[in-house]
C-alpha cells in the first residue's frame, strides 16, 4: 500500500508475517457496504490477465473528505490513464492496490510496478477519521505523508493502524464479490502478484 517495492523508494519491503501484525485485526466482514452519497463515483471494470471480466467495482469517492485527491482520480479516469493497469499489490485479508498508470499496464514490463506515478505534481495529505476498514479506499504513499499521487488500495477488512495515517478517498458501495475474487499476491513477496488483475476500464458517474 506504500508507493515502490524497492529501495531507495521508500518502501520497505515488510514480509507478510508483520504485514498481519501491525495492521490486520480480524477477518473481513460479510457486512452490508454503506450507501451512495452525492458526487462522484468511480467504476472499475476487472479482468484477469487474459482479459476475462471478473466483475465491477463501484467506489463512492467522497469529495467532502479529500477534495484535492478526489479530484485527482477522476482526473486520471476521465484521460483513460487508469484503464489497463493492474492490481500489482494484493494482500490476502488486507488491501488490494492498483493506480500505478507509469510502470503498472497491463500487457508491458510491469516489474516496476508500484514505484510509479502520473505526471502531475504528489499532493499534499488530506488525513481525516474516517477508519480503515472492509471497502474503504485509500491513497498509497510513500513514507512521505504529502507523497500520494495516482495510486490507490482498496481494503478487504480492518486495519486500525491506517487510521489517520493515509488519505481515504472513498468506500466501496457494490462488487464485495468482485473485491475478493481478484488475484492475490505471493505473501512472502509482499503481496507482488504474479499475471495480475487489471483494471479493464474506469469511468466516472454521478458527478
Amino acid at each position: 500500500m506504500f508507493k515502490g517495492f524497492g529501495f531507495p523508494i521508500a518502501m520497505i519491503a515488510i514480509g507478510a508475517a508483520i504485514w498481519g501484525l501491525f495492521f490486520y485485526s480480524g477477518a473481513p466482514s460479510k457486512s452490508a457496504l454503506p450507501e451512495d452519497t452525492p458526487g462522484p463515483n468511480l467504476v472499475i471494470e476487472v479482468a484477469a490477465s487474459d482479459g476475462t471480466p471478473k466483475g465491477t467495482l463501484v467506489i463512492d469517492l467522497l469529495p467532502h473528505v479529500a477534495p484535492a485527491h478526489v479530484e485527482r482520480i477522476v482526473a486520471l479516469a476521465k484521460s483513460g490513464a487508469y484503464d489497463g493497469v493492474v492490481f500489482h499489490r494484493v494482500i490476502d485479508e488486507f488491501m488490494a492496490q492498483t493506480g500505478d498508470v507509469k510502470f503498472g499496464k497491463h500487457g508491458g514490463d510491469i516489474g516496476n510496478a508500484g514505484r510509479g506515478a502520473s505526471d502531475m505534481p504528489d499532493l499534499k495529505a488530506e488525513f481525516s477519521n474516517i477508519p480503515f476498514k472492509l471497502g474503504t479506499v485509500g491513497m498509497a504513499r510513500s513514507n512521505n505523508p504529502d507523497s500520494a499521487n495516482s495510486q490507490f488500495f482498496i481494503m478487504f477488512g480492518p486495519a486500525k493502524n491506517l487510521n489517520g495515517q493515509y488519505t481515504v478517498v472513498g468506500r466501496l458501495i457494490d462488487g464485495l464479490p468482485t473485491l475478493y475474487n481478484i488475484k492475490l499476491g505471493d505473501k512472502a513477496m509482499n503481496g507482488l502478484v504474479s499475471d495480475p488483475d487489471y483494471m479493464a476500464k474506469v469511468t466516472v458517474v454521478d458527478e
